[in-house]
């Protein structure tokens, strides 16, 4: 059975962006219907999965923005259900702990004199004698910290989170990501933090990724997006679960798109709107705007990096305080652990009994994403076992959790891709908007999503482009000033790694 609604604006996708814009227009009184393909969960990757009360984080997300407006309108959807919490997170590397950001006394005392003097040594070494043209992460890094840090503190990691040797990843990810970070730093840093000395900035805001606590949903960050649905809805608007994007087709005389969306159970509605605000991943929108882009091809070669979580339900007290643990271990393929108790008490239903994640990254299709559930529990409950962090006779279970396209992959070709294709639909059809970090292909984080779909809710209420909701970034700066449909703005990418081009 087929239907069809009109409505002012169309919305692909109930994420953090998808949510935010549907959220604002509802409260501009613009009629709205948004569709997921998730037959369950609004939220995206910020969602949070419920399984027999235990609640699951899908990567963490901490609220934190530098944006006034994003924390506004946290507290505009979210007034009550806030919590504070006491940030904590540290490296696991050869069954010791190291406190995240470093403490210099405990480095030392963990790796040793005679480690640690070969670290001081190996750092000398490649600061008198850098490797020329450092053109790969694994040469940058090594030219700053030297050898042996690089491979304690920054491979393993690095080649697990993105699936490809520090020596093919492009250099200039590193100079942008650890940029203003030097060894000497580091240490005198975490003199200050071992002797407590560590002070605020003077305009009383800390360092960002040195945050001590964070605001987080007591019952998770899905809290936040399932409140936004019921507020759109309430609002008059509709939300579509289970409704996967099939058809997008723009009408050049009535300037009108037509939204095809299809059920698992074979039904399409169909959605006449005015403009159409998309956060479905690039690839996935070119194969489906008719007619075909010039530039499918582009967006047909973008790539993404997926990632699974295994829960497992503990019968023991909290094992660790960590809100998550980053594991620098080659023994074992988990990248990351989260302690969802840490993150939230309303998080895990009983006192008694622990809920970790163990985080895997990995590619739709590879062995670990095709692994049954039953599998990756047991792996996950093995790594636990190896890493000496639980006995596996008191795991009474566990969950798994997919997470496709979780990371937008900078290989040496995407910036091209992704250029081609916004000149190619913003220049044809300007009533069509890209949100979030799927939708432009870029690794956002959840403020900077819902940057972006705020700024493009204002400019379709003003009929056109005032805001270039391009100029969204890890540390931009983006206000409108001069003449109407004028602004400036700091460019300031986040960066992932590029893997190096073949010589």
């Amino acid at each position: 059975m087929n239907e069809t609604r009109a409505a002012d604006v169309a919305i692909i996708g109930a994420g953090p962006a998808g949510l935010t814009a549907a959220y604002l227009l509802t409260k501009a009184g613009k009629s709205v219907v948004v569709i997921e393909k998730d037959p369950v969960y609004v939220g995206g990757i910020s969602r949070t999965v419920e399984h027999s009360g235990f609640r699951f984080d899908i990567g963490g997300h901490r609220f934190f923005s530098k944006s006034k407006e994003v924390v506004d309108l946290w507290n505009e959807i979210l007034p009550d259900d806030f919590i504070q919490r006491p940030r904590m997170s540290r490296i696991y590397y050869e069954g010791k702990f190291y406190s995240y950001p470093l403490r210099a006394f405990e480095a030392l005392g963990n790796l040793g004199i005679w480690r640690s003097s070969l670290c001081m040594l190996s750092y000398l070494r490649w600061k008198m004698f850098p490797k020329k043209d450092a053109t790969s992460f694994q040469d940058w890094v090594v030219n700053q910290f030297g050898h042996k840090l690089f491979s304690i503190f920054f491979k393993t990691y690095t080649e697990k989170v993105w699936g490809m040797p520090c020596d093919e990843i492009s250099a200039d990810w590193a100079a942008q990501r650890i940029k203003g970070l030097s060894l000497g730093g580091a240490v005198l840093d975490g003199l200050k933090r071992s002797l407590g000395l560590h002070k605020r900035r003077n305009d009383g805001m800390a360092v960002k990724t040195l945050l001590e606590t964070f605001r987080y949903p007591r019952q998770g960050p899905g809290m936040m997006w399932e409140a936004a649905r019921d507020k759109v809805i309430a609002g008059g608007n509709r939300i579509l679960m289970g409704h996967a994007l099939q058809q997008l087709r723009h009408d050049p005389v009535t300037g009108r798109w037509r939204v095809a969306a299809r059920t698992s159970d074979g039904e399409t509605m169909v959605i006449s709107a005015t403009d159409v605000i998309s956060s479905a991943p690039m690839r996935e929108l070119a194969g489906r705007i008719h007619p075909l882009p010039t530039t499918t091809a582009n967006a047909l070669d973008l790539k993404y990096r997926d990632f699974l979580t295994v829960a497992l339900i503990i019968r023991s007290p909290d094992l660790f305080p960590d809100n998550w643990i980053y594991i620098h271990d080659s023994k074992v393929k988990v990248g990351r652990i989260q302690n969802f108790r840490s993150w939230s008490p309303e998080m895990v239903p009983d006192p008694e009994v622990a809920c970790v994640g163990l985080e895997y990254f990995c590619f739709e299709g590879d062995g670990l994403w095709n692994a049954s559930d039953d599998d990756l529990v047991a792996l996950a409950t093995r790594e636990m076992a190896t890493l000496g962090l639980c006995d596996p006779a008191q795991v009474e279970g566990g969950v798994v959790v997919r997470q496709e396209k979780a990371y937008p992959v900078y290989d040496d070709s995407y910036r091209d891709n992704v250029e081609a294709m916004r000149r190619e639909l913003e220049g044809a059809y300007p009533t069509l908007h890209m949100v979030g970090r799927n939708g432009m292909h870029r690794y956002n984080n959840q403020d900077h999503a819902m940057m972006t779909a705020m700024l493009t809710v204002k400019n379709i209420l003003a009929g056109h482009r005032i805001y270039d909701i391009w100029c969204v970034n890890e540390d931009a700066e983006y206000h409108e000033s001069g003449d109407e449909g004028q602004q400036e703005a700091l460019h300031s990418e986040r960066l992932v790694p590029k893997r190096l081009k073949a010589a």
